[in-house]
């Protein structure tokens, strides 16, 4: 049951994000989730180990959740627009 929460809520992360960031991106709902799970992880790993808003066992919220998610499809961006 937990990781059908993780993959709702990433879906809901990814969602926000790809509304905030303009252009076309990636993937349908799966791809979508995964970019929410993944968002959710660099926030937690950035909030952990550079600025030490979290100790050990805690996550990011909501919202640095969808800014990871959203760097990351900035990234993407990125990436596709210099392989075009």
């Amino acid at each position: 049951m937990h990781w059908l929460w993780v993959f709702v809520i990433g879906l809901v992360i990814g969602l926000v994000a790809k509304l905030l960031t303009p252009g076309k991106d990636p993937g349908g709902f799966i791809i979508t989730a995964i970019v929410g799970i993944a968002g959710s992880l660099l926030a937690t790993w950035v909030g952990q180990n550079v600025f030490g808003w979290y100790q050990e066992g805690q996550s990011a919220g909501f919202i640095a959740s969808v800014i990871g998610a959203i760097v990351l499809l900035l990234l993407y961006h990125l990436v596709k627009r210099k392989s075009a």
